[in-house]
């Protein structure tokens, strides 16, 4: 599994969310609606990759294949958002 903190320190209100590649191609993972903040990373088949983001932000989602990238899906990250018991 893959943590990444991925908001500036001045940036206050976020949420850890968690992705996993169920597919068995490579995808392609982005933020862009955003202001002033962009997101971007590679995540292979049967990975997890957790990540801090705005409420507001989606991530897009795109398989890779030769020379090209298909969006397959834009998630909100509300839904993607990690639950801990207290």
């Amino acid at each position: 599994m893959l943590m990444l903190k991925t908001l500036e320190p001045q940036q206050q209100e976020s949420i850890t969310c968690c992705y996993r590649n169920r597919s068995p191609r490579v995808q392609v993972v982005r933020i862009t609606n955003i202001p002033n903040w962009y997101f971007e990373r590679v995540v292979f088949p049967q990975q997890h990759l957790m990540f801090d983001a705005p409420p507001k932000a989606h991530l897009e989602v795109h398989n890779s294949e030769i020379a090209t990238a298909i969006q397959v899906d834009c998630i909100p990250c509300r839904q993607l958002r990690v639950k801990t018991a207290c």
